[in-house]
Parts: structure tokens; C-alpha cells; sequence
């Protein structure tokens, strides 16, 4: 019995590894993170935030996009652009904002719906 079973983990090891070695490779942020400097914007803009925590668009996405239009200055947010359809690549959203929107309390609602480490890319 115990060669069967040392045969059905090799197999399931074996599957794993390919599995793992057929992963897309997560892209790093080509940009660093920095602070926002002031936290509350006074002129309209665009800011781009990394949330590495958003692993895909039809689950995650939606509720980065709900947790940051819910602060107040949020005008749109949308997801960055991807190298391939169908796989989220690039972890990144784009905020559209009005003045008096506070980027502290933006990153503090990603913490607080989960999306921890997320941060402004300048």
C-alpha cells in the first residue's frame, strides 16, 4: 500500500510544480511608491494606486472600485491597463479625483476592506 501511496504524492508534486512553473509571472511596479505629499489633493487629478492585494477584475476590482468611491473627491476609478485580457497583470487602478480628495483616507479604506500594502505610484 505505501508504494501506491509514495506514487500518488509524486504524481501530485509532479502536477504542482508544473502548475507553478506555468504561472504568469507577477509584473513589479516599473515605478516606486512613494507618499502622497499633500495628503489632500487641492486641484482635480489622476492619481495611480498599486493594490497588490487585487487578484483578479470580476471579484477584486469591484470592491477596490466601491472601498475608493466611497471616499469623498472620487470621481472615477478604473482599472489600469493590462498586458493581456482576462489576466489582472498589472495590479495598478487609476483614481480621478476633486479637489479636497485625501489620499490617506483613500489607502486607509483599501486597509480597511482588505487590500493591505496598498499604495500611491507617482
Amino acid at each position: 500500500m505505501r508504494p501506491v501511496l509514495y506514487a500518488v504524492a509524486a504524481v501530485a508534486a509532479l502536477g504542482i510544480m508544473i502548475a507553478v512553473a506555468n504561472m504568469p509571472p507577477q509584473q513589479e511596479a516599473t515605478e516606486t511608491a512613494v507618499e502622497a505629499k499633500p495628503a489632500v489633493m487641492t486641484d482635480s487629478g489622476t492619481l495611480t494606486v498599486a493594490v497588490p492585494g487585487m487578484h483578479c477584475e470580476f471579484n477584486c476590482y469591484p470592491k477596490v472600485k466601491k472601498a475608493l468611491e466611497s471616499v469623498d473627491g472620487v470621481k472615477t476609478v478604473e482599472l489600469d491597463a493590462q498586458k493581456e485580457e482576462g489576466i489582472l497583470d498589472n495590479r495598478q487602478v487609476v483614481v480621478s479625483y476633486e479637489p479636497g480628495f485625501d489620499v490617506t483616507a483613500a489607502i486607509s479604506r483599501l486597509d480597511e476592506s482588505g487590500y493591505k500594502d496598498s499604495s500611491v505610484v507617482q
